[in-house]
């Protein structure tokens, strides 16, 4: 049976004392070998390459499990140039009790696939990754055009090979997830403008209409059964200027939009799901996208802080520094084990940033917190919107009909069927 982030007695225990299930997401290593536009991490950044000690590693997994962390993600770079250490380090998160493990990969396993020892090496990592305690495996794919995703990350062949290596992860109870870091070629070349022409609303949000329908239609058709969409990591120049510590950002036009943009992007997210959710398992929540869509245009600000640096915390690999999240690298809290995470502020508000790591979470779980903390005034501190509870409601229930998106178990299309276009109701004028 998938187990649920919200149904433990632990994870209720915590909410009660106005915490919400921690995670972790652990920069593993710096090193990469895709040449990415999106990310500071690419091939061509001359900048020095670091990689914990899986030493290391278990020391912070210990200190995790000892605060009560819920779930850890492994990151990086490219966390399969260390496929054996990453698994090694999941089996032992498991052991002390952490129970939602991940990791992912930019697909660099899946070149080559014309070579004669192709699909034995694919049958060996997928024996390695569905024999470890993993729970979710992430594939990064940026464009429904394969030639348009292969080039920006470097990787000829890539495509071709991912078609060829699913079944053999489904034949051994793992369903990947298509990771997609959405930008301006997430539908094809031509389709939405570029960052220098002009905004025109309508025209942009149609666009985007299309590159969803057509990015969920291909990532179906390549056998995928989970999709989550992670929004732009973009920066303007003087926001880069901050330091982000998570360097899978750029302020290159391929990802970088206004908030105007990124308002009519996420509009253009939240119609679409629909049209999938009972064919694809979607983890991203429609509540979340209504939610940043009206920041994004001066609404509802301080309604849903996220939680980074409160019960979400990133960790470096170079200096194994904990830090409020990945964009928040002014902010360091030293060393995680010596986190002393009851003196923490929880009253802090930072929505400097909409990375959907800690963003979703937080939106999702802000209702409960709200109706803990004093069920009289709970609904009065969220949206005036009147699709927004709606949307939060069908997002809990659709969790639940996905299996809380565990990646042990095919999809349950049955369940799905019932979120065949379902949600319309909610597309209502949100600004």
């Amino acid at each position: 049976m998938s187990r649920s982030p919200f149904l433990s007695p632990s994870a209720w225990l915590r909410l009660a004392r106005k915490r919400v299930p921690g995670q972790v997401v652990v920069q593993y290593t710096t090193r990469c070998n895709a040449s990415c536009t999106q990310c500071g991490m690419r091939t061509s950044n001359p900048e020095p390459r670091v990689t914990m000690k899986p030493d290391q590693a278990r020391r912070l997994i210990d200190a995790m499990a000892e605060r009560g962390v819920f779930s850890v993600s492994f990151t990086g770079g490219e966390p399969l140039l260390h496929a054996e250490e990453i698994v090694a380090l999941a089996n032992h998160a498991a052991s002390v009790g952490i129970r939602f493990i991940r990791t992912g990969t930019n697909g660099f396993v899946f070149r080559n696939h014309d070579r004669p020892d192709f699909m034995d090496r694919i049958r060996r990592l997928a024996d390695l990754l569905a024999g470890s305690a993993l729970n979710n495996f992430w594939i990064s794919l940026d464009s429904s055009d394969p030639a348009l995703h292969e080039r920006n990350r470097g990787l000829p062949g890539m495509v071709a090979g991912l078609r060829k290596a699913l079944p053999l992860f489904h034949e051994r109870g793992l369903y990947p997830a298509a990771n997609l870091g959405i930008n301006r070629l997430t539908g094809g070349a031509g389709l939405v403008p570029d960052a220098d022409e002009p905004f025109e609303q309508e025209r942009f949000r149609a666009a985007f209409d299309e590159a969803f329908r057509r990015f969920y239609a291909f990532a179906e058709e390549l056998g995928f059964t989970t999709v989550n969409a992670c929004y732009p990591m973009s920066m303007d120049a003087e926001e880069a200027g901050d330091g982000a510590v998570y360097a899978a950002t750029s302020t290159d036009g391929f990802i970088r939009f206004s908030r105007e943009e990124k308002a009519a992007m996420l509009r253009a997210l939240f119609d679409v799901i629909p049209e999938f959710r009972h064919r694809l398992r979607i983890f991203t929540p429609r509540s979340a996208l209504l939610a940043l869509m009206r920041q994004h245009v001066g609404l509802d600000e301080g309604m849903f802080p996220c939680r980074g640096g409160i019960d979400f915390f990133f960790v470096e690999a170079g200096s194994l520094d904990a830090f409020p999240c990945g964009y928040r690298g002014k902010e360091n809290l030293g060393k995680f084990w010596e986190l002393d995470v009851n003196r923490l502020d929880r009253r802090q508000v930072c929505e400097k940033c909409d990375w959907e790591c800690f963003r979703d979470p937080s939106v999702l779980l802000q209702p409960m917190l709200n109706v803990l903390e004093n069920p009289f005034t709970a609904w009065a501190r969220l949206p005036r919107h009147k699709g927004f509870l709606r949307a939060w409601y069908e997002d809990l229930r659709y969790y639940r009909a996905c299996g809380w998106f565990d990646a042990r178990s095919a999809p349950d299309y049955g369940r799905m069927a019932q979120f065949a276009r379902t949600g319309q109701a909610a597309l209502l004028p949100v600004f």
